[in-house]
């Protein structure tokens, strides 16, 4: 009852997974929390602890009326104080034209791209100002700073996470909580996710990128280490991380470099 815990909510092996391993490296216990999969959740866990770490598995159906707040009472009760939590739930459909997009489809994005944010907010912030500290992380995507064809119910997901967090700042890093939104604007190295999308295709992939041009999830957890542990006179709210190949979200056409040597 005594250990901080760091509590992952969307405990994949790319991004989630890996955080939770960093933070119990530093101490803390992890407590992974993902929909499904229940072989590839015991499977973090056990890395976690051959590492020597603490850790705990559970699933979680996000969607779900009061999930989200009973995960949050049965670890405070169970494990130890939320000193840290991921919000790590993506809300990708995949590309569909506004037609091709049920009213229900769109709904789904929303709740696991907003409302379950909200929910943890409401559950979790009350514990932490009563503790005077506590950071909330959230994975967010270029789709929270812009909206592109096909991408209705994500983008509108990622925007409204993205002003949440905003609030939740403007009401909540007065009372010693952190929020950071890092805007993840590039491919991850996530079996989980990109890997699943692509298949076979996967590998490929990375290697057209060429070498350091897949973010690694491993470097992200580091990122999120830092976010979790500064100094509160210096807090970055917002943040956005890429490849150093990539063009950043609001300039995905760069201006060729000049040749000055043929002049």
């Amino acid at each position: 009852m005594t250990d901080k815990v760091f509590l992952v909510i969307g405990a994949g092996a790319g991004i989630g997974g890996h955080a939770a391993a960093r933070f119990a490296r530093g101490g803390y216990h992890a407590v992974l929390a993902r929909r499904s999969d229940d072989a590839g959740l015991a499977r973090l866990v056990h890395a976690i602890e051959e590492d020597g770490g603490k850790a705990t598995g559970t699933l979680l159906d996000a969607a779900a009326d009061g999930s989200i707040e009973e995960l949050v009472d049965r670890v405070e009760r169970n494990i130890g104080p939320i000193h840290a939590v991921l919000y790590n739930l993506g809300a990708q459909i995949g590309n569909r034209t506004l037609g091709d997009t049920p009213h229900r489809t769109f709904e789904l994005g929303w709740r696991l791209g907003c409302f379950g944010l909200f929910r943890l907010a409401h559950a979790v912030t009350p514990l932490m100002v009563a503790r005077g500290s506590g950071t909330i992380l959230v994975t967010s995507a270029t789709a929270a700073v812009r909206g592109n064809a096909g991408q209705h119910s994500h983008a509108a997901a990622m925007g409204g996470r993205r002003m949440l967090c905003q609030t939740l700042n403007a009401e909540f890093a007065p009372q010693g909580v952190h929020i950071a939104h890092v805007v993840v604007d590039g491919s991850v190295d996530a079996p989980d996710t990109l890997g699943k999308l692509l298949g076979d295709r996967f590998e490929a992939y990375k290697a057209a990128k060429g070498e350091d041009g897949v973010i690694d999830p491993g470097a992200l957890a580091e990122t999120y280490w830092h976010l979790a542990h500064q100094p509160r006179n210096c807090w970055t709210h917002e943040m956005d991380v890429r490849p150093f190949t990539d063009a950043p979200w609001w300039n995905d056409n760069p201006i060729p470099a000049i040749d000055t040597k043929s002049k």
